[in-house]
């Protein structure tokens, strides 16, 4: 009865595909571009946007790069994040151990 049902849908579901496509709907483009194809969307589409963006970014990088004291407290950033990061991820790992300890241990209690 399910694998009626089921392929029942399906058939139903080809149908409504057709249909559409007979009434002039065209189907999207397929989207495999990957974990940051999403991320040429952002960017500005003609030249002359594209260099200009670029010549910002670029500006901001020299000016990051060259003045020593932001550039200390970009790192000092990046090394707290690293830091509370770090300490998350050892937290997590605890708890993970000590659920399988209690797992273990009921396990243990049930033979």
């Amino acid at each position: 009865m399910a694998k009626k049902n089921k392929a029942s849908k399906k058939a139903k579901k080809q149908r409504q595909y057709a249909d559409m496509i007979a009434a002039g709907w065209t189907p999207p483009a397929p989207r495999n571009q990957g974990m940051l194809g999403g991320l040429s969307n952002l960017l500005p589409g003609r030249p002359s946007e594209q260099f200009l963006v670029g010549a910002l970014v670029g500006a901001a990088a020299a000016y990051v790069l060259s003045d020593a004291e932001l550039r200390g407290k970009i790192i000092k950033s990046g090394l707290k994040l690293y830091g509370s990061l770090a300490g998350g991820l050892a937290e997590m790992k605890e708890q993970a151990a000590d659920l399988q300890a209690e797992l273990e241990a009921e396990q243990a209690g049930a033979l």
